[in-house]
């Protein structure tokens, strides 16, 4: 230290002698004076049972919840059609909880049930799969550049309005079988609102997050990675949500139309046959398979995404 510098530390030091006494101006404090702190221990996991009871604190309510709310739905089915209700909304033809349970362990002494709900599973998968990697990109490239928006959001939109219904019969030309149209027709679905979702999650994204990024030397392509992608996550994984919802629509409308397998041919099927146990089945089976998928998207969302359990405060929902 400077002759002036330190004339002038002690002076300040006669005038305002400190609480605690200082180690020598230029010498290095001892052991003494400051110790180290010794580290955290690190936090040690909760045991297996530990952790299932308190997954079962923190969802069996909404479990429970759920569970009430699909009994009171096939209880208010069995009590309209086992007395035949008739006041406006007639009950006298829709079969009861008991005939389609029935048709149940009818449908499954041979294979073709299964059959079709193999099929429609392939066509949703592939469909989607297709959907998801096509419309994330275009979603990444128009909401993160200007030309890209320019030069293919105009026609996107000017596509998008048109329902996926009306796209079988241009799709019946279009393709060399009945087999690819059916998964066209389930990619149109599910394109339009991952695209639309994945737009609006980049466009969404901090610019402070990308100016750091870029401060700290990042190119463009682990940008995109590292920021933009994690950034928009959340909302492509809603376009996911939303986009399988409406494949399932899609698929459903193309396989009554067009399709010879399927759930959707099979519940069309029985509504040409009169078969009414048939039809609640078909129903009731494509509630279900939605529902899995669906389910099956929030967990991907949820493991792929582990920081969102963390950033949500206290009690709010997740």
């Amino acid at each position: 230290m400077s002759t002036a510098p330190r004339r002038l530390f002690e002076e300040v030091s006669a005038d305002h002698p400190p609480r605690v006494p200082l180690p020598p101006v230029g010498l290095a404090r001892t052991e003494d004076t400051l110790r180290p702190v010794p580290p955290a221990a690190a936090p040690q996991p909760l045991p297996r049972r530990a952790r299932s009871v308190e997954w079962l604190r923190d969802n069996g309510w909404g479990i429970l919840m759920g569970a009430g709310s699909l009994l009171g739905v096939v209880l208010f089915w069995h009590v309209a059609t086992t007395y035949r209700w008739d006041f406006y909304i007639r009950f006298t033809n829709i079969p009861t909880p008991l005939d389609v349970l029935d048709k149940v362990v009818q449908v499954n002494a041979n294979g073709k049930f299964a059959t079709n709900i193999g099929m429609s599973l392939r066509r949703i998968f592939i469909g989607f799969a297709v959907a998801t990697v096509v419309g994330v990109a275009m979603g990444l490239a128009i909401g993160r550049y200007r030309v890209m928006r320019q030069l293919f959001f105009p026609a996107l939109e000017a596509l998008r309005p048109i329902p996926a219904i009306a796209w079988v019969p241009i799709s019946i030309m279009l393709w060399p079988d009945n087999e690819v149209s059916i998964v066209f027709i389930t990619f149109i679905g599910a394109f339009f609102p991952i695209l639309l979702n994945t737009v609006s999650g980049v466009q969404s994204v901090d610019n402070v997050l990308l100016r750091a990024g870029q401060c700290l030397g990042a190119h463009e392509g682990r940008l995109m990675w590292h920021v933009v992608l994690p950034g928009a996550a959340p909302q492509i994984f809603t376009g996911l949500a939303v986009g399988m919802g409406v494949a399932w629509v899609s698929l459903i409308a193309a396989e009554m139309i067009s399709g010879q397998f399927g759930i959707g041919y099979f519940t069309w099927e029985a509504y040409s046959l009169i078969s009414y146990a048939d039809i609640v089945l078909g129903m009731i089976t494509i509630g279900l398979l939605g529902l899995v998928c669906s389910g099956l998207i929030r967990l991907a969302g949820r493991t792929l995404m582990p920081w969102l359990a963390y950033s949500a405060p206290n009690g709010a929902a997740r």
